[in-house]
């Protein structure tokens, strides 16, 4: 047989296809048993998260000279504090080597033997001579066929798949220390005499009302930013709409004919006037807003505070419910003044509550509520 005649009958679909084959079926496996540990170590049966609880103490001084021992209470998800198995098939060699050794010998055996003696006399001595002649071969066929299939497959774990990462960063922003528990005691950490450790909770509950005051009058100033930020933002969309209607009546001027120069530069004092009065508004909107809930006008439309400008045709004009914007401009100024009613109130509440703090850190008694102003 031919060395090319070797490699026939090889059926290399199967054999370079079939590991390939069986590495996306172990690819499907291994991205199952993935998705099977999260389901399995990170939910429950109703879908609710598997958690880990992790509890400690902390201590923190008063300003009453006291220390508050609390404790504290973490809920970890179980997915975020163990490793996932997560291994994938990243690469897949397949060495296929056929390798044809042939060699042939040819040796053949003949044996035979040919002889022939002589004898002479030489005097007094006799000599006797013989030979022979032999003949030696052989013919041997030897083959060596060898082939060599070396599949090489590689996989690492990948760690947490990028959309659980997102999900667990989203659970990690919003996972805080919750308070369980919390006991009141001297500044060495003793126990306090009955007196002192009921003006020690007494203290602690205003601190407490202060704190979540506090965080009410936070959103609430978060919420009037934005209120005042929605109503600089309609300010800006009708002032430029006003200059590029200023804009069409001044290049109209251009093409007239009979247009001059005095005309352009009235154009452009009562375009001055329009934008003049809308940066107002945008440069000073918190201060006006405060102005206009300090004195406590109940207007249905625009405030007049605000003294803004429209342009009527070429002629600056008092803003009016006729423009495309007033509607808009009139609910934002709504809800700044809702947003900065709620601030003012909080800060009096805010501060209300820290007076009556600042008494009883000082031994005085609150007054009954009948009696307070």
């Amino acid at each position: 047989m031919g060395v090319a005649e070797q490699f026939a009958g090889l059926k290399m679909d199967q054999l370079i296809g079939g590991p390939l084959s069986a590495a996306a079926d172990a690819s499907l496996a291994l991205a199952e048993s993935t998705a099977t540990f999260i389901k399995k170590v990170g939910f429950k049966n109703n879908g609710d998260l598997h958690t880990v609880a992790f509890q400690y103490q902390k201590r923190s001084v008063n300003e009453d000279g006291t220390s508050n021992l609390d404790e504290m209470r973490v809920d970890m998800p179980l997915l975020a504090i163990v490793p996932i198995p997560n291994l994938q098939i990243d690469e897949v060699n397949i060495l296929f080597d056929m390798e044809v050794k042939e060699s042939i010998k040819e040796e053949s055996t003949i044996d035979g033997s040919l002889s022939a003696s002589a004898t002479l006399n030489l005097g007094l001595f006799k000599v006797s001579v013989s030979g022979s002649v032999s003949a030696h071969s052989s013919n041997t066929r030897t083959s060596d066929n060898s082939a060599k299939y070396h599949v090489d497959v590689r996989a690492t774990n990948h760690g947490i798949p990028e959309g659980l990462a997102r999900v667990l960063d989203m659970m990690a922003a919003n996972i805080a220390p919750s308070l369980v528990g919390s006991t009141i005691q001297d500044g060495n950490g003793q126990k306090l005499a009955e007196s002192a450790r009921q003006k020690a909770e007494r203290l602690k509950s205003l601190r407490q009302e202060i704190s979540q005051i506090e965080s009410r009058l936070n959103a609430a100033r978060n919420g009037l930013d934005n209120n005042i930020g929605q109503l600089k933002r309609l300010a800006a969309s009708q002032q430029n709409a006003y200059q590029a209607a200023m804009v069409r009546e001044m290049n109209k001027l251009e093409k007239d004919e009979n247009g001059d120069n005095e005309t352009a530069v009235t154009y452009g004092q009562i375009m001055d006037e329009v934008n003049l009065s809308w940066n107002n508004l945008q440069n000073h909107a918190p201060e006006l807003i405060k102005m206009l809930a300090d004195s406590g006008e109940s207007s249905d439309g625009v405030s007049e505070i605000f003294a803004l400008k429209a342009l009527s045709g070429t002629e600056a004009v008092a803003y009016s419910e006729s423009e495309s914007g007033y509607a808009g401009l009139k609910m934002a100024q709504k809800s700044a003044l809702d947003s900065q009613s709620k601030v003012t109130r909080l800060e009096e509440e805010l501060f209300q509550k820290k007076a009556e703090y600042s008494d009883a850190v000082a031994g005085k008694a609150a007054l009954p509520e009948s009696v307070n102003p």
